[in-house]
């Protein structure tokens, strides 16, 4: 499954998922969703959009780091020198 941005349409099909959360982490969400006018499910599922962008970045990274890895495409000791020059490392 390809990991990518979540543009969800307001109009998408919804589906349920139960999960239990520790009771302070629920307090906090209880008392933001108060804050705020949200419901707890807004704010959940915009927590977990925003979670899965940040992980689905890093996944993807890594994954084309690997296919440039198994190409053989390294940067030569020249470059990775020029670079600890640079920052100096």
């Amino acid at each position: 499954m390809a990991l990518s941005s979540l543009s969800i349409p307001s109009t998408a099909k919804t589906a349920t998922l139960n999960l239990r959360l520790p009771e302070l982490l629920l307090a906090q969400l209880d008392q933001l969703a108060s804050a705020t006018q949200r419901s707890k499910t807004f704010l959940a599922t915009e927590a977990l959009k925003d979670y899965l962008e940040a992980e689905s970045w890093q996944i993807q990274d890594i994954r084309q780091g690997v296919l440039e890895a198994d190409a053989g495409d390294f940067a030569s000791d020249a470059e990775v020198q020029a670079v600890f020059a640079k920052y100096g490392a």
